[in-house]
């Protein structure tokens, strides 16, 4: 019951449900997300945190660069709920407006920048 709390707490902010939203394109660094979001560094950095602790992403470190993905959906109690919720997320205004902004920065962005 604690880790579907966990769960339900990690969905219930509108920042954590715009960078999972960003995460259903794939794999991103924390500066992809920033630049997206518009959001300083240590913001994204402690809602990423929330999502892990949630087991709703994973994480990889490349040199000094994190890396986050979406979880597997097998791997939470609520697995039936996660494909759907990714579903759903990427038809908000917002997070169509946020993978716009990914998408935009991602072609501007130094092939080196954080790889």
């Amino acid at each position: 019951m604690k880790q579907t709390a966990r769960i339900f707490k990690a969905l219930a902010d509108e920042t954590r449900l715009r960078i999972l939203a960003l995460l259903t394109s794939g794999e991103l660094c924390v500066c992809d997300l920033m630049a997206a979001l518009e959001l300083p560094q240590s913001t994204v950095s402690r809602h990423l945190a929330t999502l892990r602790n949630a087991g709703l992403v994973v994480d990889r470190r490349q040199g000094v660069w994190m890396y986050y993905r979406l979880a597997p959906s097998g791997g939470t109690p609520l697995a039936g709920l996660l494909p759907l919720l990714q579903a759903q997320l990427v038809e908000l205004p917002a997070a169509r407006a946020d993978l716009q902004a990914l998408q935009t920065y991602l072609k501007q962005k130094d092939a080196a920048a954080c790889r």
